[in-house]
């Protein structure tokens, strides 16, 4: 049984291991780690009857742990009649397969978790795409000679055709076949995303982009700004499809808002570059915004962790570039006198606010408001009633502040990007 049946079945009791081993560094501590993985296999509805940090001075290689934690482990399966046993890191091939041995129930890796989580939230042909590459690429490291099937031969044809390929070398045929037919159909939704991106370049919308850990908030606050109603829930990751709505900033000014996947510590390097297509967005985006967690005693620790993952797609020194906004959200679970001081120590380029009452969303706007009209410059015009081409380029390219007609004369008063501006000089 595959784990994507495993998981279908009503109701999965399972326990958890997050091996602490000797000198190893990790962003989070133990404990959030444990908690962490506990809220992942919450979010597919798997019961946790068991939780363990596994202290390892000397990591096995045929089974990661030690005998006395495997003792530990087969004690709790056997008494809480466990069927599934995850372990919060990355297993090799063959440590999972000695462990399922041992053990005598299905386990699994962080990994295998969370592609588990994006295979059922994906609900667009372009995320289902995705979690496949994913899937599939993380399928094709797992194949080892675990069953005697994956040894027998397909006999070659005549004297010399040799031996032929066995069944783990046609396996691994099928997943490269099927990862490059899959990663030429994600190929497709690049340049259509490119496209599409071309388009709206022409239309005087800047574009703002959400990123930040998972369940910190996002779809909620996307959801507040743009009056929306995105799927928002405390689970971790609620979205995985990007959404993108047109909202009007306090000047008057439209811009278009793009929600995207949240981040985790220990990300699957077959996740990120699933989703590279999808965080692109980000890259193209005028201004981005960091949504963090302010009530999160790992707050730091998360955004560090998405930082990191956004270096790793390219984004260098994003958190000193000019189209960067910080916002801790979550302060209305602060008690009124932590919440005062915590807003009296907000510095420029960083707001607190609450994504559920809307506190302090209206300084955010403005904030957002400030950084795009940067560049632009607040010039008028008179123009005759008959130069109709230019009057409807200016409503259209520009932020008309206001517009007054006298005979046959229109004043405008516009907010212009000096890219706008020059091109304006040679319409006719």
């Amino acid at each position: 049984m595959s784990f994507v049946e495993f998981c279908k079945k009503p109701s999965i009791k399972a326990g958890i291991v997050f091996p602490d081993i000797l000198g190893q560094k990790i962003s989070l501590s133990a404990d959030s780690r444990l908690k962490e993985a506990e809220g992942l296999a919450l979010a597919i509805n798997i019961d946790v009857c068991y939780k363990e940090i596994a202290k390892i001075r000397n990591v096995k290689p045929a089974t990661l742990v030690g005998q006395g934690v495997l003792d530990r482990l087969l004690n709790e399966v056997e008494e809480q009649k466990l069927e599934l046993i995850i372990f919060d890191c990355s297993l090799t091939p063959i440590q999972q397969r000695n462990l399922e041995k041992k053990l005598q129930v299905k386990v699994i890796d962080r990994t295998a978790l969370i592609l588990e989580i994006f295979g059922e939230r994906a609900q667009t042909k372009e995320g289902k795409l995705q979690v496949e590459l994913a899937h599939l690429t993380y399928q094709r490291s797992r194949l080892v000679r675990s069953w005697t099937h994956l040894e027998r031969q397909r006999g070659g044809a005549g004297f010399l055709g040799g031996p032929g390929e066995t069944q783990i070398e046609l396996d691994r045929r099928i997943i490269d076949d099927k990862i490059l037919k899959i990663k030429q159909n994600l190929e497709k939704v690049k340049q259509t995303r490119s496209i599409q991106r071309s388009a709206r370049k022409r239309i005087p919308y800047p574009s703002v982009a959400f990123v930040g850990y998972t369940n910190a908030g996002k779809s909620t606050l996307f959801n507040k700004l743009s009056d929306s109603d995105v799927f928002a829930k405390d689970l971790l990751f609620a979205t995985l499809d990007p959404s993108m709505r047109k909202i009007k900033l306090p000047s008057g000014r439209e811009v278009i808002l793009s929600d995207t996947v949240g981040f985790i510590s220990d990300l699957p390097h077959e996740l990120i570059m699933a989703f590279r297509a999808t965080l692109e967005e980000v890259l193209s985006a005028d201004l981005v915004i960091h949504i963090r967690d302010a009530f999160s005693p790992n707050s730091k620790e998360q955004k560090a962790d998405v930082l990191k993952v956004l270096e790793s797609l390219g984004f260098i020194d994003f958190e000193k570039s000019a189209k960067y906004i910080e916002v801790l959200n979550k302060i209305d679970l602060f008690d009124e006198v932590s919440r005062k001081e915590f807003l009296a120590k907000q510095k420029v380029g960083l707001v607190g606010l609450s994504a559920i009452s809307g506190e302090g969303c209206d300084r955010l706007l403005k904030l957002i408001d400030d950084k795009i009209s940067v560049g632009f410059e607040v010039c008028e015009f008179e123009l005759n009633v008959a130069e109709g081409k230019k009057i409807a380029w200016l409503h259209a390219n520009s932020d008309v502040i206001s517009c007054k007609a006298n005979e046959d004369k229109m004043h405008f008063k516009v907010k212009i990007s000096q890219e706008n501006l020059s091109k304006f000089k040679f319409i006719k």
